[in-house]
């Protein structure tokens, strides 16, 4: 057995794809309108159609879970956030990752951690 894809819940897909592309560079792979696959393995589904799939309303913001990524540029990372014009919520905003500097190699680590549009949580590393 092995892991293929995860999957978030949105609200709005087009918003959702949106956000992904822009800043993270995921691109759509496969386009089903209400299911898209993302390259990385990120799978997003429509709102109502997952209710729809599973009987029940949807809870968002548990806080339970997070999408890791790591980036060479952090400091492009941010300026990106900050010009797109969107309104970025954040979980906390960036600081240095006490973990690293107990190990030599990751000297220099930055860690930030923000909601996507539909409350997921996501962390963001640079190195």
């Amino acid at each position: 057995m092995r892991l293929k894809n995860f999957l978030l819940v949105v609200e709005d897909i087009q918003r959702s794809k949106a956000f992904y592309k822009e800043f993270f560079g995921l691109d759509v792979i496969t386009d089903f309108d209400t299911n898209v696959i993302l390259t990385g393995g990120l799978v997003l589904q429509q709102q109502d159609v997952w209710e729809q799939l599973i009987g029940q309303k949807t809870v968002y913001g548990g806080h339970t879970m997070e999408l890791y990524f790591e980036t060479t540029d952090m400091e492009g990372f941010l300026y990106k956030l900050q010009k797109s014009g969107q309104t970025i919520h954040w979980l906390n905003p960036p600081v240095e990752d006490p973990e690293a500097s107990e190990t030599s190699e990751m000297a220099s680590r930055q860690v930030v951690r923000l909601y996507d549009p539909d409350g997921h949580v996501i962390e963001v590393a640079g190195y």
